[in-house]
Protein backbone atom coordinates (compact mmCIF):
# COMPACT_ATOMS: atom_id res chain seq x y z
CA UNK A 1 0.00 0.00 0.00
CA UNK A 2 1.70 3.24 -1.37
CA UNK A 3 0.63 6.33 1.26
CA UNK A 4 0.03 9.59 -0.30
CA UNK A 5 -0.37 12.94 1.25
CA UNK A 6 -2.91 15.69 -1.01
CA UNK A 7 -2.88 18.65 -0.26
CA UNK A 8 -6.26 20.76 -2.11
CA UNK A 9 -6.13 23.81 -2.26
CA UNK A 10 -9.96 25.72 -2.84
CA UNK A 11 -12.66 27.91 -2.21
CA UNK A 12 -16.00 26.56 -0.67
CA UNK A 13 -17.65 29.22 -3.58
CA UNK A 14 -15.53 27.47 -6.52
CA UNK A 15 -17.63 25.56 -8.87
CA UNK A 16 -14.31 24.15 -10.00
CA UNK A 17 -12.96 22.99 -6.92
CA UNK A 18 -16.33 21.18 -6.26
CA UNK A 19 -16.10 19.16 -9.67
CA UNK A 20 -12.28 18.82 -9.01
CA UNK A 21 -13.09 17.57 -5.59
CA UNK A 22 -15.99 14.99 -6.54
CA UNK A 23 -13.72 13.66 -9.41
CA UNK A 24 -10.64 13.20 -7.19
CA UNK A 25 -12.89 11.50 -4.17
CA UNK A 26 -13.89 9.06 -7.28
CA UNK A 27 -10.17 8.46 -8.16
CA UNK A 28 -9.22 7.76 -4.54
CA UNK A 29 -12.35 5.33 -3.91
CA UNK A 30 -10.79 3.38 -7.41
CA UNK A 31 -7.08 3.24 -5.84
CA UNK A 32 -8.33 2.65 -2.98
CA UNK A 33 -6.31 -1.15 -3.22
CA UNK A 34 -3.12 0.20 -3.81
CA UNK A 35 -3.29 3.95 -1.87
CA UNK A 36 -4.28 5.08 1.59
CA UNK A 37 -4.24 8.65 1.51
CA UNK A 38 -4.26 11.42 3.54
CA UNK A 39 -6.20 14.73 2.19
CA UNK A 40 -5.96 18.10 3.58
CA UNK A 41 -7.65 21.04 2.17
CA UNK A 42 -6.06 24.61 2.45
CA UNK A 43 -7.59 27.81 1.86
CA UNK A 44 -7.74 30.49 -0.91
CA UNK A 45 -10.62 33.15 -1.30
CA UNK A 46 -11.64 34.25 -4.63
CA UNK A 47 -13.07 37.33 -3.24
CA UNK A 48 -11.75 38.23 -0.07
CA UNK A 49 -12.85 42.25 -0.43
CA UNK A 50 -16.63 41.42 -0.88
CA UNK A 51 -18.58 43.34 1.35
CA UNK A 52 -20.68 40.67 3.98
CA UNK A 53 -23.95 41.67 1.85
CA UNK A 54 -21.89 39.98 -1.27
CA UNK A 55 -23.21 40.45 -4.80
CA UNK A 56 -24.54 38.12 -7.47
CA UNK A 57 -22.52 35.88 -9.64
CA UNK A 58 -23.20 38.12 -12.59
CA UNK A 59 -21.93 41.05 -11.67
CA UNK A 60 -18.81 39.68 -9.56
CA UNK A 61 -18.00 38.06 -13.14
CA UNK A 62 -18.63 40.87 -15.33
CA UNK A 63 -16.94 43.49 -12.77
CA UNK A 64 -13.88 41.29 -12.58
CA UNK A 65 -13.66 39.82 -15.77
CA UNK A 66 -16.15 41.50 -18.28
CA UNK A 67 -17.92 38.31 -18.72
CA UNK A 68 -21.78 38.80 -19.96
CA UNK A 69 -24.67 37.55 -18.17
CA UNK A 70 -25.48 34.93 -20.75
CA UNK A 71 -22.28 33.91 -20.64
CA UNK A 72 -22.43 33.31 -16.98
CA UNK A 73 -25.61 31.52 -17.42
CA UNK A 74 -24.20 29.14 -20.05
CA UNK A 75 -21.17 28.45 -17.54
CA UNK A 76 -23.75 27.88 -14.95
CA UNK A 77 -25.11 25.54 -16.73
CA UNK A 78 -22.11 23.88 -17.89
CA UNK A 79 -21.09 23.47 -14.62
CA UNK A 80 -24.42 21.82 -13.23
CA UNK A 81 -24.23 19.02 -15.79
CA UNK A 82 -20.88 18.36 -15.44
CA UNK A 83 -21.68 17.93 -11.31
CA UNK A 84 -24.25 15.77 -12.19
CA UNK A 85 -22.27 13.40 -14.24
CA UNK A 86 -19.99 13.02 -11.13
CA UNK A 87 -23.56 12.29 -8.31
CA UNK A 88 -23.80 16.06 -6.83
CA UNK A 89 -27.19 18.68 -7.59
CA UNK A 90 -26.21 21.95 -8.16
CA UNK A 91 -28.14 24.55 -8.10
CA UNK A 92 -26.46 27.34 -9.74
CA UNK A 93 -27.12 30.92 -11.80
CA UNK A 94 -26.25 33.87 -12.36
CA UNK A 95 -28.02 35.42 -9.59
CA UNK A 96 -26.97 32.94 -7.28
CA UNK A 97 -24.71 35.17 -4.41
CA UNK A 98 -21.01 35.53 -4.39
CA UNK A 99 -19.75 36.50 -0.78
CA UNK A 100 -16.36 36.81 1.24
CA UNK A 101 -15.50 32.99 2.65
CA UNK A 102 -13.13 33.75 5.42
CA UNK A 103 -15.02 32.00 8.56
CA UNK A 104 -15.61 29.57 6.15
CA UNK A 105 -11.84 28.66 6.01
CA UNK A 106 -11.56 29.70 10.06
CA UNK A 107 -13.90 27.00 10.85
CA UNK A 108 -12.79 24.35 8.36
CA UNK A 109 -8.86 25.12 10.14
CA UNK A 110 -10.45 24.20 13.40
CA UNK A 111 -12.40 20.90 11.58
CA UNK A 112 -9.23 19.66 10.48
CA UNK A 113 -7.79 19.64 13.69
CA UNK A 114 -10.62 17.89 14.68
CA UNK A 115 -10.19 15.04 12.04
CA UNK A 116 -13.87 16.05 10.55
CA UNK A 117 -12.69 19.05 7.87
CA UNK A 118 -13.36 16.05 5.22
CA UNK A 119 -17.12 16.13 5.58
CA UNK A 120 -17.34 20.00 6.94
CA UNK A 121 -16.11 20.93 3.24
CA UNK A 122 -18.25 17.98 1.39
CA UNK A 123 -21.48 19.98 3.90
CA UNK A 124 -20.31 23.61 2.87
CA UNK A 125 -19.72 23.15 -1.01
CA UNK A 126 -23.98 21.75 -0.47
CA UNK A 127 -24.83 23.99 1.40
CA UNK A 128 -23.84 27.01 -1.04
CA UNK A 129 -24.32 24.98 -4.15
CA UNK A 130 -27.37 22.67 -3.39
CA UNK A 131 -29.36 24.86 -1.10
CA UNK A 132 -27.97 28.45 -2.50
CA UNK A 133 -26.99 29.53 1.29
CA UNK A 134 -24.58 32.06 2.43
CA UNK A 135 -21.49 30.33 3.57
CA UNK A 136 -20.38 33.67 5.47
CA UNK A 137 -23.17 33.56 7.76
CA UNK A 138 -22.40 31.93 10.90
CA UNK A 139 -25.93 30.03 11.29
CA UNK A 140 -24.73 28.23 7.82
CA UNK A 141 -21.26 27.24 9.40
CA UNK A 142 -22.45 26.58 12.23
CA UNK A 143 -25.22 23.99 11.05
CA UNK A 144 -22.87 22.30 8.58
CA UNK A 145 -20.65 21.86 11.43
CA UNK A 146 -23.29 19.89 13.70
CA UNK A 147 -24.19 17.85 10.29
CA UNK A 148 -20.62 17.23 10.40
CA UNK A 149 -20.63 15.80 13.55
CA UNK A 150 -18.23 18.74 15.52
CA UNK A 151 -19.22 20.81 18.49
CA UNK A 152 -21.97 23.59 18.00
CA UNK A 153 -20.75 25.63 20.83
CA UNK A 154 -17.53 25.14 20.16
CA UNK A 155 -17.48 25.87 16.35
CA UNK A 156 -19.52 29.25 17.41
CA UNK A 157 -16.87 29.88 19.91
CA UNK A 158 -14.65 29.33 17.33
CA UNK A 159 -16.42 31.71 14.87
CA UNK A 160 -17.53 34.70 17.14
CA UNK A 161 -13.65 35.25 19.06
CA UNK A 162 -12.27 35.46 15.41
CA UNK A 163 -9.57 31.90 16.73
CA UNK A 164 -7.38 30.62 13.56
CA UNK A 165 -7.63 34.18 11.80
CA UNK A 166 -3.95 33.96 11.16
CA UNK A 167 -3.74 30.85 10.60
CA UNK A 168 -5.89 31.08 7.32
CA UNK A 169 -4.22 34.12 6.25
CA UNK A 170 -0.69 32.76 6.72
CA UNK A 171 -1.97 29.40 5.09
CA UNK A 172 -3.33 30.74 2.25
CA UNK A 173 -0.23 33.43 1.56
CA UNK A 174 2.28 30.53 1.47
CA UNK A 175 0.35 29.14 -1.29
CA UNK A 176 0.57 32.18 -3.11
CA UNK A 177 3.97 32.34 -3.00
CA UNK A 178 4.11 29.35 -3.99
CA UNK A 179 2.48 30.27 -7.29
CA UNK A 180 -1.27 29.26 -6.48
CA UNK A 181 -3.40 31.90 -8.83
CA UNK A 182 -6.07 29.63 -9.28
CA UNK A 183 -7.95 26.76 -7.82
CA UNK A 184 -8.40 23.98 -7.53
CA UNK A 185 -4.85 23.65 -6.89
CA UNK A 186 -3.40 20.02 -6.15
CA UNK A 187 -0.22 19.25 -4.23
CA UNK A 188 0.75 15.12 -4.49
CA UNK A 189 3.40 14.15 -1.86
CA UNK A 190 4.71 17.49 -1.87
CA UNK A 191 5.87 17.61 -5.46
CA UNK A 192 3.58 16.76 -8.15
CA UNK A 193 1.20 19.64 -9.10
CA UNK A 194 -2.11 19.10 -10.91
CA UNK A 195 -3.68 22.57 -11.84
CA UNK A 196 -7.32 22.73 -12.34
CA UNK A 197 -10.22 20.04 -12.14
CA UNK A 198 -10.00 17.11 -13.74
CA UNK A 199 -11.88 14.17 -14.59
CA UNK A 200 -11.52 10.84 -12.16
CA UNK A 201 -10.21 9.07 -14.46
CA UNK A 202 -7.28 11.23 -15.12
CA UNK A 203 -6.84 11.83 -11.29
CA UNK A 204 -6.89 7.96 -11.11
CA UNK A 205 -3.98 7.62 -14.05
CA UNK A 206 -2.12 10.18 -12.30
CA UNK A 207 -2.13 8.52 -8.87
CA UNK A 208 -1.83 4.87 -10.39
CA UNK A 209 1.53 6.37 -12.00
CA UNK A 210 2.75 7.89 -9.11
CA UNK A 211 2.19 4.90 -7.08
CA UNK A 212 3.83 2.30 -9.68
CA UNK A 213 6.96 5.42 -9.40
CA UNK A 214 7.20 4.99 -5.58
CA UNK A 215 7.00 1.27 -5.07
CA UNK A 216 9.83 1.12 -8.10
Amino acid sequence: MTKMTIDFVSDVSCPFCLAGLLALEIALERTSDVIATTLRFHPYQLNPDLPPEGESLAANLNRKFGISAADVRNGCAQGTRQVAGLGFTMNYSDASGIYNTHDAHRLLHWAGLQGRQLELKRLLFAAYFSKGLNPSEHGVLIAAAVEAGLDPQAAREVLSSGRHDEDVRADEQLWRCRGVKAVPFIMINGSHVISGSQSPEQYESTLRQLASERAA
